[in-house]
């Protein structure tokens, strides 16, 4: 009897976990401003509710979360991306300044911006220059970072 009761609880929460990521997606900016900054994957957010039983917080997550499918994150890339860095901070991230200094030239559509007190993120953008995800880059090496754009940021079309 109890094996089955245990059994309906687990299937009533993959209901609801499942209801909740058929919901929308939230903003870059809402998932931050909520705690979440885009590097959650959604099998994550899973794990989570299996510990934490606020509710909202997974709800929150799922709408944040990154679909962790075979090939989905593999295929994903973006039109531009925004290096987004506190300028008086930037002498503490050598990797970072070594990466705008000898490869950003590489990136048409890469931009930089000195935002005061910003820890060091990497902003992708789409194709209308909205904000699509934000991955904080503070222990990013120069070729993790040069990697990542090579890989996510689509060349741009030579006119």
């Amino acid at each position: 009897m109890e094996m089955a009761r245990a059994w309906s609880k687990m299937v009533m929460m993959l209901m609801i976990i499942s209801t909740i990521s058929a919901k929308e997606q939230l903003s870059s900016k809402e998932c931050e401003d909520l705690g979440f900054t885009g590097l959650a994957l959604c099998s994550d957010c899973h794990s989570l509710s299996e510990y934490v039983k606020d509710q909202e917080l997974v709800s929150d997550c799922l709408k944040c979360c990154a679909d962790d499918s075979e090939d989905s994150m593999s295929k994903v890339t973006y039109s531009g991306a925004i290096i987004e860095v506190c300028m008086r901070k930037l002498v503490f991230y050598p990797e970072i300044v070594g990466f705008i200094e000898e490869e950003k030239q590489n990136f048409p559509t890469l931009k930089v911006q000195y935002i005061f007190n910003s820890p060091p993120k990497l902003i992708m953008l789409d194709e209308d220059d909205e904000r699509k995800e934000t991955i904080r880059i503070d222990n990013w090496k120069r070729e993790h970072l040069l990697q990542y754009m090579r890989e996510k940021v689509k060349p741009t079309s030579s006119s």
